[in-house]
């Protein structure tokens, strides 16, 4: 990222007309955690990621629709954790709880993005299987909100940029199967 595009995403977020709102979700978030809620919204979050290792790898030897499911989420999933990472990096937002660390700041939520990338390809492959799918992103991203570790537009942002690199996978997976008109393969 250059220097003019990274000034320019500080300034937006020094400046962040949304803070408001993101201080208002926060307060609302911690005024009403629950003791009973913390190990398993610790659980969600710490686990999420190894959740979706072991679905790819189940994905991978559980057949053709399997193996498509998993290079579809690898196709939205790389990207998708270059963009978060490079964001983290550029923009260093302070978390919420105040920690500090440009290797993993605040913005945006690289768990939620994951989950709403994971999501949108269940959904997209497997319709009966969405409304789990998206319950299970939307509480990875609440977990996230709830351990105090991001702001709401953190999570929203991360949202976007999962569902968007996965409809970018879904499209190169029909691009993939269309017949080549070079070799009149059909």
């Amino acid at each position: 990222m250059s220097f003019g595009a990274r000034a320019c995403a500080l300034l937006v977020l020094a400046a962040w007309p949304g803070q408001p709102l993101d201080d208002g979700a926060r307060a609302w978030v911690q005024a009403h955690r629950a003791h009973a809620l913390e190990a398993s919204m610790h659980a969600v979050s710490d686990q999420s990621r190894t959740a979706l290792l072991i679905g790819e790898v189940v994905a991978l030897v559980s057949g053709p629709a399997g193996r498509a499911f998993a290079l579809e989420s690898a196709i939205a999933l790389v990207p998708v954790n270059a963009v978060v990472e490079t964001l983290k990096w550029c923009v260093n937002r302070t978390r919420p709880d105040g920690s500090r660390d440009r290797k993993n700041s605040s913005f945006p939520s690289s768990h939620a993005a994951n989950a709403c990338a994971l999501a949108a390809v269940i959904t997209r492959r497997w319709r009966r299987a969405a409304v789990p799918a998206w319950l299970a992103a939307v509480l990875v991203a609440y977990s996230r909100l709830y351990l105090d570790r991001h702001w709401l537009s953190d999570v929203a942002t991360a949202a976007v940029l999962g569902s968007g690199a996965a409809w970018l996978a879904g499209k190169a997976m029909l691009w993939r199967k269309r017949p080549s008109i070079a070799t009149g393969a059909s």
